[in-house]
Formats: C-alpha cells, sequence, structure tokens
C-alpha cells in the first residue's frame, strides 16, 4: 500500500516575507492615509457658499477622516456594534447600550468639530455651510455615528419653539464636548439628542400615532404612554417625541435622566437588526409614566417638527453625497494600480468612461448639497427668498440624491471585481449604508408627495426654483429646453407621476449649478446625458464625446 510523503517542514515551505506558492502582486497598496477634503468640487462650493473662512480646519479634518487611526476607528465600530443591557447585575433596570471605544472616538471628533449643534450658536455667516462641508469629509471615516450628531443639529431649531426650554438646553445642545453616559442633563459638558416619532402602525404618517401624553399638574409637564418603532441613537441625552394630547398631536422633550438624577422610563425593548447603519443604535423604546416638557403649542407637533425634518433631510443628501464621494476615491484608487488585460484598468477606455460617469454624478451631489446647506443658512439669517427655495430645493434633493446612491455604490464596488464583494475592502459596509438614506426622514414617495404639497400650498416655492435655474439661462442649449419642459410639467403635476417631476427637477437642478460654476468638461458632459438623451441605463455610457480625461483629471488629481 503506497504511503504518502511527509509533508516538508514549515522552513522549508516559506522563507520570511514570501509565500509558499505565490507572490502578492497586481493589488493596490492600502489607501490610508489619504486626504478626504481633496475634492476641487467640494473646496469651491465651500468658498462659493460663504464658509471660506473654514477651509483650514477643513483640511485638517480630511487629513485625520483619511488617516490610518480614524479608517481604523471606523472599521471596529461596524465590527464591533451596540450591545443592549437592560439591567444591571442586581436586577435593576437601566436600559442602557455599550459601545465600543472606537465609537466615542469618532463621536469625540465630530461634536468636536462642530458636526452637532454647534452651528447654531455661530453667528459667522456660513456656520452651517462649513458644518455640512466637515460631514462630507469626516464621514470618510464612518457613517453610522452621523445619526446622534444629525438629530442633536436638527433638534436646535424645533427646541426653539418653547423659549425657557431652549435656555436651559440649547447652549449644551450646541457645545462642542462630547459627554457620554446617563446623567442629570443640566450637569453635563455637552449634550446629545434623538428623536422618537415614527410608530409601528403608521411609520411616516405620524398623525395616526398612539402614543398618549396626559397632562399633570405643573404646567408644560406631561406623562407619555406608548411605544416608538424606530428611535436611533437611545443613549442621547435628551428626545424629541410626537405623542397625542389633548389637543392633538404634539411636540415634547423627554430627557433620560430627570432633574432629580431619577431615571426617566425609557424601556428599550430591543435594538433593531438592521441591513446597514450597524454601528449606530437603533431601538424601540417604551414609555409608561414617562415625563415629557411640552415643545410649542398642543395640536402643532407637526408643525413644530417641520423645520428639523429640513434639517435631517439636508443631512440626508450630504450623507449620499458622501458616500458616493467616498467609494469613487475607492475605486479610483484600487483602478489606478489594478492591471488587466495588458493595461492599468485606470487607463481601459471603459473603466475610464464608468469613472468619469461616476465622478459626474458625485460632483453633482456635492455641489447640490453645498448649495442647499448656503440656502439654509441664509435662511436662517433671514433670507426670505433662501428660505422659499430650501423648502421644495432639500426635498427635490433629498428625493434623488439618495436615490442615486445605492446605485452609484454598487457600480463603485464593481470596480473593484471580487474585492470589492469581500467585507474586508469595506465596499459592503458602504453597499448596506447606502439605502437608509432614501428611507430616514421619508422614503422617495413621501418626499416627492411632499414636493407637490409645497407646490400646491405656496406657489412662491416654485417662483423660487425657477428664478434659481433662471441664473443659468442662456449657458446651455440642453438646459432651457429642460427648464421650459420643466415648467409644463409643473403646470400639469399629478401625484401618479410625482416621483418624474421630482426626478426632472433635481436634474434641472442639479445642471444649472454644474453650468454655472463647474469647468466647461462637466457641465457639458452632465448635460449631455442627463438632460440630452445622450446616455444608457448603467454607468459608464457616456457618449464617446465626452472628455472623460478633463472630468477625471478633476475627481482624482493625483492620476498619473
Amino acid at each position: 500500500m503506497a504511503t504518502l510523503p511527509a509533508p516538508p517542514a514549515y522552513d522549508a515551505l516559506t522563507a520570511p516575507g514570501q509565500h509558499a506558492t505565490h507572490d502578492v502582486t497586481n493589488q493596490p497598496p492600502p489607501l490610508a492615509p489619504y486626504d478626504a477634503s481633496a475634492d476641487p468640487a467640494l473646496l469651491e462650493g465651500l468658498r462659493r457658499e460663504g464658509a471660506d473662512w473654514a477651509e483650514p480646519a477643513l483640511r485638517r479634518l480630511g487629513a485625520l477622516a483619511g488617516g490610518v487611526e480614524a479608517q481604523e476607528w471606523g472599521e471596529l465600530a461596524n465590527r464591533h456594534e451596540p450591545v443592549l443591557r437592560t439591567h444591571d447585575r442586581f436586577g435593576n433596570r437601566i436600559d442602557e447600550v455599550e459601545f465600543h471605544p472606537s465609537w466615542h472616538e469618532l463621536m469625540r471628533v465630530a461634536v468636536a468639530e462642530g458636526l452637532a449643534g454647534s452651528a447654531w450658536a455661530d453667528e459667522r455667516p456660513g456656520a452651517h455651510v462649513a458644518r455640512t462641508a466637515g460631514g462630507l469629509v469626516w464621514g470618510h471615516s464612518e457613517a453610522g455615528h452621523g445619526c446622534p450628531t444629525s438629530m442633536t443639529y436638527a433638534a436646535v431649531p424645533a427646541l426653539r419653539h418653547q423659549p425657557e426650554l431652549a435656555k436651559v438646553y440649547e447652549p449644551l445642545l450646541t457645545s462642542r464636548e462630547y459627554d457620554p453616559g446617563l446623567r442629570v442633563p443640566a450637569e453635563k459638558r455637552g449634550l446629545l439628542a434623538g428623536m422618537g416619532m415614527t410608530e409601528k402602525q403608521g411609520g411616516s404618517d405620524v398623525r395616526t400615532n398612539t402614543t398618549t401624553a396626559a397632562p399633570t399638574t405643573e404646567p408644560g409637564v406631561y406623562t407619555l404612554r406608548g411605544h416608538k418603532w424606530f428611535t436611533s441613537a437611545p443613549m442621547c441625552d435628551v428626545f424629541l417625541v410626537l405623542a397625542q394630547a389633548p389637543d392633538g398631536l404634539s411636540c415634547f422633550l423627554v430627557p433620560r435622566v430627570l432633574p432629580d438624577g431619577t431615571r426617566n422610563p425609557f424601556r428599550i425593548q430591543r435594538l433593531k437588526d438592521k441591513l446597514g447603519n450597524r454601528s449606530n443604535a437603533s431601538s424601540e423604546p417604551e414609555f409608561e409614566g414617562t415625563v415629557a416638557w411640552l415643545v410649542g403649542a398642543e395640536g402643532q407637533g407637526v408643525k413644530t417638527i417641520i423645520e428639523m425634518v429640513n434639517c435631517t433631510r439636508l443631512d440626508c443628501v450630504m450623507a449620499s453625497a458622501t458616500l458616493m464621494r467616498k467609494t469613487l476615491v475607492e475605486a479610483g484608487h484600487h483602478v489606478r494600480y489594478r492591471g488587466a488585460f495588458g493595461a492599468r484598468l485606470l487607463d481601459q477606455p471603459l473603466m475610464r468612461n464608468v469613472l468619469a460617469d461616476l465622478a459626474l454624478e458625485s460632483e453633482a451631489a456635492t455641489t447640490l448639497a453645498l448649495r442647499l446647506s448656503g440656502a439654509a443658512d441664509r435662511a436662517a439669517h433671514g433670507d426670505e427668498a433662501e428660505r422659499g427655495f430650501r423648502r421644495i430645493a432639500t426635498a427635490v434633493g433629498k428625493y434623488w440624491v439618495t436615490k442615486r446612491g445605492p446605485a452609484f455604490t454598487a457600480e463603485a464596488l464593481e470596480c473593484l471585481g471580487g474585492n470589492g464583494y469581500v467585507e474586508e475592502s469595506g465596499m459592503p459596509r458602504h453597499y448596506r449604508e447606502a439605502p437608509l438614506l432614501s428611507i430616514w426622514e421619508g422614503s422617495g414617495n413621501v418626499n416627492a408627495l411632499d414636493v407637490l404639497r409645497a407646490l400646491g400650498r405656496d406657489p412662491a416655492t416654485a417662483d423660487a426654483l425657477f428664478a434659481e435655474l433662471a441664473l443659468a439661462r442662456g449657458a446651455d442649449a440642453r438646459l432651457d429646453t429642460a427648464v421650459a419642459g420643466l415648467k409644463d410639467q409643473v403646470a400639469s403635476a399629478s401625484p401618479a407621476g410625482a416621483r418624474r417631476l421630482v426626478e426632472r427637477m433635481a436634474l434641472t437642478l442639479q445642471a444649472s449649478l454644474l453650468v454655472r460654476h463647474a469647468p466647461p468638461a462637466v457641465a457639458d458632459a452632465f448635460c449631455v446625458s442627463r438632460l440630452g438623451g445622450d446616455w444608457g441605463h448603467a454607468f459608464g455610457t457616456l457618449p464617446d464625446a465626452t472628455d472623460v480625461d478633463a472630468v477625471l483629471a478633476r475627481a482624482l488629481p493625483s492620476d498619473g
């Protein structure tokens, strides 16, 4: 009977730095460290929208975001997901969520860099633009921790409907100090805010909420009873919650810890097992005798939170644009070093077409996000024309940019081939994150119908949009034709055609911004493909005449 030969000794299999069966070739080096702020569209938009003073800090943050340490924080925060602790070792109910230290590092930087509520305390013009630009850069590190910073930012204008509450909490919500842990809010150095709006029977239809609010003998103080379906970041210090008061749906402030130091009933039933955004805890809390303070008037809950919704929708646009840029950078890095069929992937004409198409989409998303934040900034300083533009354009941008995110991320992942399908590449995490931004703060249908409502209730919103589009009149015939057709579509708008209308609004708005502000090669390629119809159904179908080299030189400036 034949016997198998003995295996060779280990030292004979491999020498230091070598492998038994292969050497590692044709693989890119690690991307990090890199400068996440090295994006001409971002920096030009920052200056154009009035926040040029923030550029040095943004460049510093870009180096940090693309650094090895921050990239590792992002990976670890998603590998070690938050854990719910309902009780302590003695059996006492605590309802706390534990996070990996990497989460706290990400949060510490985000709050310190002004990505939470601090823009509301900064009187400099462009403060909100600077915050959006910071999010576009710091988001390269990790996406999930952007949820509590976004909610904290959005809570401030809603809380101002109750000045006596704002006087106490706003200075802490606008603080740049991250102070985790459940303690009396007024005794902390900084606060984070969460939201509890949706319930299982209604989702976006918050008017069907069944959580009840019973007045107490103390004016403005109520007790809540009910169950919320999606309440993210349950370790935040305070929450804005919708509940049915005697006079209708109302908004309330719910602290996790009461002024006397006792825990407010906030029973976390479970954490959501989500597709993505896994570093961030999303929970189902139950209220039973939970103390809450009225924000705004009874029965005016939706009106009270409208400004908050505008803020979080802007952040959805920003986060989608961030994912686009991040995955484009990852794809560009890979194809620069990877070869196939005798040439670098970056030098293959069809790959260059794909990357150029992605670059157009990324620049259009970034430019629109910064334009929307500029409108938010000027509206906060009393500009009524910008307020009208912001009202409709934010919903338009939220619908379209977040819709483009999943398809964009999938295409960028495909640029890495099978390497992009492996968790270690980071691309699967980005891909799972992308759909959330279209769902959060109203899915596509909700946003599209919101645009129709805005047009019906306040015709000035349409005037504001067309006034913006008119700034590019005569610069591109395809854009002029699209704007004329859009006017006809607005006049005949119907609910069944809302998505089609809002898509056209978004594309004409993005095209007008690029025609005015981007290099001619970028603007021409966007208009001929997105408006002129010379485009396929997938990325990488730009016409042969496109100046792909100019587009890529701008989007991936280290191309060489």
